[in-house]
């Protein structure tokens, strides 16, 4: 009898102490340990990777392909800029599909198509299936998987730290086209050219299965919040229209603010002074001076290995300071090193030149993470897919230089009008990207679902997809302007 009172005493404590159970309306759960996203990301990293040192590949084929066939480095050089101008183009609409299909899909069929690609390319007689297989094949494939993927993968999974994860996976597209060139070039100097192109053919089968094992299209796929968002946290609407609307309509509407031409306009002065002219006539233009090709494509791997320190470096710097003054300051640090190149080239590499690689790598493609940024802070939730129109303006600019330096070449026999007329460009896009005026609160013209609150600088800027109640500022009076 006396021990009842006890026994029903402790009978509702033992009963409150019990966890409650999780509603089935309730939102995403927290991770606990490693958050899902970063693995994600680490595959994004690897698929990049890979895709960049596919596309990059040609850049070693050139005097090889002009040797055994006879054809000119203008015919070449227009496979090649056929390959970065899709490799562009198809980044928004890439965007916009894996919005509506998801991203192991589409990642997995590029993969696909870069291997056919590749594979087919042993079987050259003519120009014009070089330019089908290393043009069209490889550069859709590649572009499916450009740096519009990259923003996607980090808009989806992350809230906090997006512009070091942007960095990060910047910096592999970047580093995967610069890195595996030494180990091509050598193997295309050994076995050949064909063999190095059955090599990307099989390395590109070869990371489908990573894919397919470990990529998410999104962490509401697996129970989880993005990395770092709270409780506020609402998940974004899938789209329901089609992808190549989704993806026009993104355009047009972009296309109406200034801030989208100066952001596309900077953007095709980074892929004309990198991919289209360094990354494509680096080696033949070294090797024009006496040097041999190995080297010279392991001074791309130099700048490749800089790279991923300075983009990385640049990612953290997009979290913290004006992404604005970011891109004024790498342009213009680009285009004085372009100035001097012409006179570093020699039959051997000497210290200037390896100053010149690793200052002009710490700059490679540093620009991404402020670009990025600054289309997710105008451009909200359709930021990813305005950014894969930015970077098709960044391809379309490596694409006309890749042919027109090679052009200049067999004009004029040497590289170095290309190299004057890059840093030229680049002083130019430094103007430009300090007329960028901070975002705004926005209009009727405001591309995109959203409706940002006041503007911020950083990455957790208006045009995320955090809402406006996550943030603290949300309900107080927006002061008059």
């Amino acid at each position: 009898m006396t021990q009842t009172p006890t026994t029903a005493r402790k009978h509702p404590r033992r009963r409150d102490r019990r966890r409650p159970s999780r509603s089935p309306l309730a939102g995403p759960r927290r991770s606990r340990g490693v958050h899902r996203a970063w693995w994600v990301a680490v595959v994004a990293f690897v698929a990049l990777v890979g895709a960049a040192a596919f596309r990059a590949t040609p850049s070693v084929f050139i005097e090889p392909l002009h040797e055994e066939f006879g054809w000119s480095h203008a015919t070449i050089s227009g496979a090649v800029s056929v390959n970065i101008l899709l490799y562009g183009l198809t980044a928004p609409f890439a965007s916009a599909l894996m919005e509506r299909y998801g991203v192991r899909l589409i990642v997995s069929c590029a993969l696909l198509v870069i291997a056919a690609g590749s594979g087919l390319t042993v079987f050259l007689s003519a120009s014009w299936q070089l330019v089908l297989c290393w043009g069209v094949l490889v550069g859709l494939g590649t572009g499916s998987m450009a740096l519009a993927f990259a923003a996607t993968v980090t808009n989806r999974w992350f809230v906090h730290r997006r512009g070091l994860v942007t960095g990060i996976l910047t910096a592999g597209s970047a580093a995967g086209q610069l890195v595996f060139l030494p180990l091509v070039a050598l193997i295309v100097e050994g076995s050949g050219w064909r063999t190095a192109s059955l090599l990307v053919s099989g390395a590109a089968l070869a990371v489908v299965p990573l894919v397919l094992w470990l990529l998410r299209d999104r962490p509401e796929d697996v129970g989880l919040r993005p990395y770092g968002a709270d409780d506020a946290y609402v998940t974004p609407p899938r789209p329901s229209g089609g992808a190549a609307r989704r993806t026009l309509g993104a355009l047009t509407a972009a296309a109406r603010t200034r801030v989208f031409w100066l952001l596309a306009g900077t953007f095709a002065v980074c892929g004309a002074s990198t991919n289209g002219l360094v990354g494509t006539h680096f080696v033949p233009a070294a090797h024009d001076h006496g040097m041999a090709v190995p080297a010279a494509a392991s001074l791309l791997a130099v700048i490749g290995v800089f790279d991923l320190v300075g983009t990385v470096a640049s990612g953290w710097f997009t979290d913290r300071f004006d992404a604005r003054r970011l891109l004024a300051v790498y342009y213009a640090l680009r285009g004085v090193s372009l100035l001097f190149l012409p006179l570093l080239f020699a039959e051997t590499v000497q210290p200037p030149m390896l100053f010149f690689i690793v200052f002009y790598g710490l700059d490679w493609v540093a620009t991404v993470p402020p670009t990025i940024a600054l289309c997710r802070e105008h451009f909200g939730d359709d930021g990813a897919v305005v950014f894969g129109w930015v970077l098709a303006s960044h391809q379309a600019g490596a694409s006309l230089v890749a042919f027109l330096a090679g052009l200049t070449r067999d004009l004029t026999g040497s590289y170095d009008l290309a190299w004057i007329a890059s840093g030229a460009l680049c002083a130019v896009a430094a103007l430009a990207a300090l007329v960028i005026q901070r975002p705004s609160a926005p209009g009727p013209s405001a591309p995109g679902p959203s409706a940002p609150g006041p503007s911020a600088p950083g990455p957790s800027a208006p045009g995320t997809s955090v809402p406006r109640e996550a943030d603290p500022r949300a309900g107080r009076p927006t002061p008059p302007a």
